[in-house]
C-alpha cells in the first residue's frame, strides 16, 4: 500500500474502525496528523486532511440535484434511462459516489467497485452517514460499497447486470486549477492500476444491457470503439453502448 499518508485517531473517533484500517494500509497509528496526507478518524467520521486542506465524503451536498424534478435533467440520468423496474447498475469506477448515487436517485440499485483504500474508506464513511440522513437513506440503501479491483470483479460477475458505468478520468483526471482544491487531496493518493481498456473490456465481458462512458467532450472513443449514440454536455460527454 502507499506509504504517502498516515492514520490517525482524533477525538470522538472510532478506535476499531481506525486500528484497522492502519493495519490493512500497513501504517502506524498515531495520535497527532502527520506532515503531508493524513486519515483522520474523529467524531466527524473519517476525513482526509493535509497541505492545509480538509476532504470529507458528503452526499448531503447533492440534495439540490436529486430534488424539485432536478433529477430527471441530469445528463447522466438521461443516458440511464429505462422502463424497466428493478435495475442493477455497477459503478466500476466509484470514486466518492456522486454519479452512482444519481443513478441510485434514479432507481438503479448500484454496486460500487472502489479499489483505492483511501477513497473506499472515504466513500464507507459517507454512505454511513447518508443511511442515517432522512432524505439521503433510501437512496444510499440502494448503494453497496466493495472495495476491489473493478476488472476482477467484473470477469467474476455471473448475475445478470442491466448497466455498468465507467468513468476512466478519476481520480487524476483534470488540471488541478480546474477542480476543487479539496479534491487535489484525493488526486494525491495513488491512482488505480486498472487500464481503461482493460476495464472497458471486462465491462463489455460482463454483458450488462446497457454501458455508460464518462469521457472528455473532445477526447476520442474508450478503445476506439464508437458508441450506439451520445450525450453532450459543455465539457463532457456520455457515451452509450447498448449491448
Amino acid at each position: 500500500m502507499s506509504s504517502k499518508y498516515v492514520v490517525c485517531l482524533g477525538k470522538g473517533g472510532q478506535r476499531d474502525m481506525a486500528e484497522s484500517f492502519a493495519r490493512r494500509a500497513g501504517v502506524t497509528l498515531l495520535d497527532k496528523p502527520g506532515e503531508e496526507l493524513t486519515v483522520l478518524f474523529d467524531a466527524k467520521g473519517v476525513s482526509l486532511i493535509g497541505y492545509g486542506l480538509s476532504y470529507q465524503g458528503d452526499f448531503e451536498g447533492m440534495l439540490h440535484r436529486v430534488s424539485d424534478g432536478r433529477l430527471a435533467h441530469e445528463m447522466l440520468v438521461r443516458a440511464a434511462k429505462t422502463t424497466q423496474t428493478n435495475v442493477k447498475g455497477i459503478d466500476a469506477t466509484a470514486g466518492m459516489g456522486e454519479d452512482a448515487f444519481l443513478l441510485a436517485a434514479c432507481g438503479y440499485e448500484m454496486t460500487l467497485y472502489e479499489q483505492n483504500p483511501v477513497v473506499a474508506v472515504l466513500l464507507k464513511d459517507a454512505l454511513r452517514r447518508a443511511k442515517k440522513h432522512p432524505k439521503l437513506k433510501d437512496i444510499a440503501a440502494r448503494m453497496q460499497l466493495v472495495e476491489n479491483n473493478s476488472v476482477d470483479e467484473l470477469k467474476s460477475r455471473v448475475d445478470d447486470i442491466d448497466l455498468i458505468y465507467l468513468d476512466p478520468m478519476f481520480p487524476g483526471r483534470q488540471k488541478s486549477g480546474l477542480i476543487n482544491k479539496k479534491l487535489q487531496l484525493i488526486q494525491k493518493l495513488e491512482p488505480p492500476c486498472s487500464d481503461e481498456v482493460e476495464l472497458f473490456e471486462a465491462a463489455i465481458q460482463a454483458k450488462p444491457s446497457k454501458i455508460i462512458v464518462k469521457r472528455p467532450l473532445k477526447s476520442p472513443f474508450l478503445a476506439g470503439k464508437k458508441p450506439t449514440y451520445e450525450l453532450k454536455g459543455k465539457a463532457i460527454r456520455y457515451d452509450c453502448y447498448a449491448l
